[in-house]
Parts: C-alpha cells; sequence; structure tokens
C-alpha cells in the first residue's frame, strides 16, 4: 500500500494477535500491515478463521479478552492505538472511527427504540440539546434512505425489515462523520437490491465525509464493484495486495487465485433432461395471511403468500428467489408444514397434508427435512454432534446402534472424520457446522430436502463446497431439493428451474438456462440487473 503516515487516515503496521493456548495456530493476526487513505476503500478478503474480522475488532478496540495483540502498531490520524486507555478507546469509537456490523439485530439493542439508540451515541459524544439531538437523527434517517423517519425514531428493531435495520447501524456509525468506517460482511444476508443500495449507500456518504473504508468482505462481486485496494488474508496472514483491478485481474498468490476460481457464475450450465420421476413434494393455490390489528385497534389482514404453486421431483432441484421479504422462506415454511396455510393444497409425495393436524403429520415428517441458512440455531449446543445427530433417526424407529451406525456413514458422507461426533458444535467452523446440519437431515433418510439460504453466510469456498455437497448427495439418493436463496449466481449454478417471487407471489418460473437468458417480467430483470458485476477475467 503506497500511502505515507501523515496522509494515511489509518496505518496497520506489523499486526500480531496471539491466539490462546491449545489453538490450531499461533496467530489469529500475524504481522500484517495496510494502510488507508482518505476516501479509499480496502476491501479485505478471505475465508472463515482468516483474521480479517478478528484485525478489524482490534482497531476498534473490540476484541474478545481471550485474545492479546501481542506485536506491531495501529496508528489512527497519527494516534497510536495499542497503548490507548479504555477512556480514550470510548472516546474514538463513534467519532472518529464507526463499525457497521454483519447482523444488525446482535448490534442493535432489542428494548430500546432505534430512536433512542442513536441518540444514545450522540449524548456521549457530544453537548448538544436534545432537540439538535432529534433533528440530526432524523436527518441521518432520511440520509440513509429510510422510509418515514419519524416512525423509525419510534421503533424496535424487531419491527424493521433486514434492510432497515441495517440502515440503522450505517446510520449509527456515520452519523458523527467519522474518518473511518469499517463494515465488517456488512451485506452478506441481505439480497442483491438491499445489497445494491446498502454499497450505494456507504460509498455516498464516504463520498460526502471524505471517510476512510475498511470493508470487509467474502464476496468477490462486491470487492469489484467498490474496491481501490485490496488485500487477501489467510491463516491469520497476508498473502498479497494492491490495486483492485490488479488482484482481480493478475493475482499472484496461488490462495487468491483459488478464491476467484470459487466465485459462482451468472451463466447457467447446460440443462438437465426433463424430469419424469414421482413428484415428491407439490403445493396448488398454497396461500397465508396474517391476522392483525393497526396502531388504531382495526382489524387488518395481511397477505404474505397468495396463490403458489410448486412442484418437486425426484432429483430435481428448484431455487425460489427474491429479495427480503418477496415470501420465498413463508412459501418454502408452509410447504413443510413450519408455520400453517391459510389456503391451498400441499402434498408429500401421496399424501395431502395441508390440513393435516399434527399428531397425524408427525410420522410424516422423515420425508420432508429442512437445512437452515444459521447452523448455531440449528444445533444445540449443550449436545453433541452424535447426540443431535441419532435423535431424528431415532424418532422415526431406529433403533440407537441402528442410528449410531447411519451417523458415522453420514460423516464419511458429509467429509468430516467419525470423532467428530463427540465433539460440540461450538468447536467446528460456519461451514463444518452446515455440512453437520446437512447431515442431521439426512439421518432421518428424507425424500426432500429444503435448503433455506443454507449456503448465504458462507465464504465463497466453503459455499463451493457445500454446493457440491449437496449434488453429489442429491445424484447418490434422489432426492428432490427445494433451494431458497437471495444469491442469483448460486441459484444459476445449482437449481435446474427457478421461481421468482415478489411482494407474496409469483412473477415468473422456469427452466434456469431460459430464465437467465430471456426474463420475461421488468421485476426479474430488475434483480438481474442488481446482481454484483462479474469478476474480470484472469489474465495468464
Amino acid at each position: 500500500m503506497s500511502a505515507t503516515a501523515s496522509t494515511a487516515v489509518l496505518s496497520i503496521r506489523q499486526l500480531s494477535v496471539a491466539l490462546p493456548a491449545g489453538a490450531d495456530r499461533a496467530h489469529a493476526v500475524h504481522q500484517v500491515s495496510l494502510e488507508i487513505l482518505p476516501g479509499q476503500t480496502l476491501c479485505v478478503v478471505g475465508e472463515s478463521g482468516s483474521g480479517k474480522s478478528v484485525m478489524a475488532t482490534t482497531v476498534m478496540g473490540l476484541l474478545a479478552k481471550e485474545l492479546q495483540p501481542v506485536g506491531g502498531d495501529i496508528v489512527l490520524q497519527g494516534e497510536s492505538l495499542l497503548g490507548a486507555s479504555a477512556t480514550r478507546w470510548r472516546q474514538l469509537r463513534g467519532r472518529t472511527m464507526g463499525m457497521v456490523f454483519q447482523e444488525p439485530m446482535t448490534a442493535l439493542n432489542p428494548v430500546m427504540t432505534c430512536g433512542d439508540q442513536v441518540d444514545e451515541l450522540l449524548s456521549t459524544h457530544t453537548d448538544w440539546p436534545a432537540e439538535q439531538r432529534r433533528a440530526e437523527i432524523l436527518r441521518i434517517f432520511e440520509r440513509v434512505r429510510l422510509p418515514e423517519p419519524e416512525r423509525m425514531f419510534r421503533s424496535y428493531p424487531h419491527q424493521l425489515s433486514g434492510g432497515q435495520r441495517q440502515r440503522i447501524v450505517i446510520a449509527m456509525a456515520v452519523v458523527l462523520k467519522p474518518a473511518l468506517i469499517i463494515c465488517d460482511e456488512p451485506t452478506t444476508a441481505l439480497d442483491v437490491t438491499t445489497q445494491k443500495e446498502i454499497l450505494r449507500l456507504i460509498a455516498d456518504l464516504q463520498r460526502e465525509q471524505g471517510s476512510a473504508v475498511l470493508f470487509i468482505t467474502h464476496d468477490m462481486g462486491v470487492v469489484a464493484e467498490i474496491a481501490d485496494e485490496v488485500l487477501v488474508m489467510n491463516q491469520g496472514q497476508a498473502v498479497e495486495g494492491g490495486p483492485c483491478e490488479q488482484v482481480l485481474r493478475r493475482p499472484q498468490a496461488a490462495y487468491t487465485r483459488q478464491l476467484l476460481s470459487a466465485v459462482p457464475g451468472m451463466t447457467p450450465p447446460a440443462p438437465k433432461p426433463a424430469f419424469e420421476g414421482a413428484v415428491l413434494l407439490s403445493g396448488q393455490g398454497v396461500g397465508k395471511t396474517y391476522a392483525g390489528r393497526d396502531w388504531l385497534g382495526r382489524n387488518r389482514a395481511t397477505a404474505a403468500l397468495q396463490v403458489a404453486h410448486v412442484a418437486v421431483h425426484a432429483g430435481e432441484t428448484v431455487g425460489i428467489v427474491g429479495e427480503s421479504g418477496s415470501g420465498k422462506s413463508t412459501f418454502a415454511r408452509c410447504l413443510i408444514r413450519l408455520i400453517d396455510p391459510s389456503e391451498g393444497r400441499i402434498h408429500w409425495a401421496e399424501h395431502e397434508v395441508a390440513q393435516l393436524p399434527e399428531s397425524r403429520l408427525r410420522p410424516l415428517r422423515s420425508q420432508v427435512q429442512v437445512v437452515f441458512q444459521d447452523p448455531n440455531r440449528s444445533l444445540n449446543p449443550r449436545r453433541t454432534v452424535g447426540q443431535s445427530m441419532v435423535e431424528g433417526a431415532m424418532n422415526f424407529g431406529q433403533t440407537r446402534a441402528q442410528a449410531e451406525a447411519l451417523a458415522a456413514e453420514l460423516m464419511a458422507q458429509v467429509r468430516l472424520p467419525v470423532e467428530s461426533l463427540q465433539r460440540y458444535p461450538s468447536q467446528f467452523s460456519g461451514g463444518q457446522r452446515q455440512r453437520l446440519a446437512i447431515a442431521r437431515a439426512l439421518a432421518c433418510r428424507p425424500k426432500v430436502l429444503v435448503a433455506d439460504e443454507a449456503v448465504s453466510a458462507l465464504d465463497v469456498s466453503v459455499q463451493a463446497q457445500i454446493l457440491n455437497l449437496l449434488r453429489e448427495i442429491q445424484g447418490r439418493l434422489g432426492l428432490g431439493l427445494l433451494f431458497i436463496t437471495h444469491d442469483l449466481r448460486v441459484a444459476a449454478q445449482l437449481c435446474d428451474r427457478v421461481i421468482v417471487m415478489h411482494q407474496g407471489r409469483i412473477v415468473e418460473e422456469g427452466p434456469t438456462a431460459d430464465l437467465y437468458a430471456n426474463p420475461q417480467q421488468d421485476y426479474t430483470r430488475r434483480l438481474f440487473e442488481a446482481a454484483p458485476a462479474p469478476l474480470p477475467p484472469l489474465e495468464v
């Protein structure tokens, strides 16, 4: 990086952060250096565990207690930070540097209104009167394009959409015009249109305020769109760095080439022959309406899903794509009876299940299993992986010996050592936990697997491994796969057919290759246009 210490907003010099004794390596971050100029965006990329988030939290003074900086320095606007007191860190956070976290529901206080949370920041760092603070909060809410700023001020985080919550977190990070903005995977769980808006918003705020941006991501499409400079990290070390065009077109490190090659493209593979096997999961005219009351106490019905149809054949992968709030997860949860549909018919093979009571539905649940987005919530942290794995199989009639033998077989199928059955979920990486969630679903010997955003939070190389695993298992077992995603590139590579949803309705569907080559609806075309820019071709 070519900036000088006098001009750089942030300089990291040979930073090392030690891991606790017994970890699989000595350092979370080892002798990493970087510099960022005013108005410049540096993207830090790498797989989970590469040390990029540890580096960012070290800069913010939010490092976990069990991690310790053991070398190097961090210089913010000429001030060395590693020797700073806790009081000085608190003075710098918010005013001189702000951070946008990946998960806004974790970053926001669920029992405070959004306005009060921003007001707390302003009252800590300014001597403004309450009226001035309120006016500034409404101004920044409008600036980050939140609808109805007054309502947003009064709302609690759970009352907002994912994109709106992320805008609140961005507003908190930039309201005091800090010199440095750190963004830690701020768009990972967002759909492509919301992601594009968030990226544009950060760029606009950066341009207005002249802030330096340290942007951590595993999405190479995002890197291609926003980065001035790129730093590639692996196992705590910087393996490559330089201007964005140079790193993406002419990478020098084999690891960088490996990351770039794992990025899925928007061009679907050649289509398979038409599926003629049995229909394993189907829905006809499925709808879901929620009853409620408005703030005046009047009855109000909200249609989350309207007249939706789907059929999944043996060996077929059907994708459902759309923005947050489009109804795709509601549709999937109705199909697997995690929520009760308000109307329509649903079949699991030959069984009509839309209105079946739970007592009659329970013996059939082994036929349709689900893999959720967050394996941390899918696996019981107090039970070993083996205990979680055998539970489902035993619930559907297998003996303990049979269930344990099946669990060992499934561990081989998801390419994890059988000894892992004795470990707890916290002892695995995110990608490994998702493999375990897939194995646990397969332990019930289902005919259909429903994957609800199952790879959206994974880095590109782990994502590629999970997608290959799903293809392999599907080919071997003949499973039907219903794949819900907001990542259009993943849908292009995995799905045989794609359903596009918007505002609770199916707006378009068809074979993946046909739909991507020639979308018929304006909404579908807008969705595709919002996808991250394709990566430039690698130069040999």
